[in-house]
């Protein structure tokens, strides 16, 4: 049986499948992985990525970090592709239970998936840190220099876990649920180097983990299936029943 075969059988087998992805899932969509050769962290700034997305240097240079936020974390015109596209259908027909990302592009949702634990926030959503009124990504956009709020003149900042601050502990709380209950995991396009988010796998208490990735990560010893390919190659090839 081929590897495809047994992931199809798998998810035959399957009602309450969770999908955990990373970066890879969305670099089909021509969304940069920070991490890959000809990621973010390789290009050349002033400040190494790491820093210039941190709360403190939110904090500090607010005009160094929204120009580095708006020109390398936007993407306007990115559509969903075929991973996102099949785990919406999967969830429709009732296989899949949720879908735990690390992604804060919002392309699980604008392929249709409804229960979508984003780990790491989201571009789409941007709050006024002074008031509370909410922005969407246009308005990041058009903004010049630091965003300010049309409603008070307070600070407009993004709903995106930077590093230093902690994840979301609702989020948190409904993805190691999801995942503590699930018959089947998936997980794909990730390094699982990032913690706590890696962390998440330990919940898992079936026999069918499956790992799709490009390349090795340090769990493919615990998985139970590990192919190394793209992720929407992958996932194209299941049928839904």
């Amino acid at each position: 049986m081929t590897e495809i075969e047994t992931l199809q059988k798998w998810i035959d087998e399957s009602n309450k499948i969770v999908f955990f992805g990373g970066a890879g899932v969305s670099t089909e969509s021509g969304v940069p992985d920070f991490r890959s050769v000809d990621g973010l962290y390789n290009q050349k700034y002033d400040y190494p990525p790491e820093e210039i997305l941190s709360h403190t240097f939110y904090r500090r240079k607010p005009e160094e970090f929204y120009k580095f936020y708006k020109d390398k974390m936007l993407f306007k015109d990115v559509e969903p592709n075929k991973a996102h596209l099949k785990l919406a259908e999967l969830e429709e027909k009732g296989k899949l239970s949720a879908v735990v990302t690390q992604n804060i592009d919002g392309l699980h949702q604008a392929a249709g998936s409804k229960k979508v634990y984003e780990l790491h926030g989201s571009v789409l959503r941007n709050y006024c840190e002074d008031c509370g009124k909410f922005f969407d990504m246009d308005y990041i956009l058009e903004s010049e220099g630091v965003p300010k709020c049309d409603k008070c003149g307070g600070p407009v900042k993004p709903d995106v876990v930077l590093y230093e601050e902690g994840l979301d502990t609702k989020t948190m709380n409904g993805a190691l649920k999801a995942i503590a209950e699930a018959d089947m995991l998936i997980i794909g396009g990730t390094s699982l180097a990032v913690y706590p988010a890696a962390g998440l796998i330990d919940y898992y208490r079936g026999n069918k983990l499956v790992l799709i990735n490009m390349s090795k990560t340090p769990m493919d010893g615990k998985a139970d299936l590990v192919i190394y390919e793209k992720i929407g190659q992958v996932l194209s090839q299941i049928e839904v029943k």
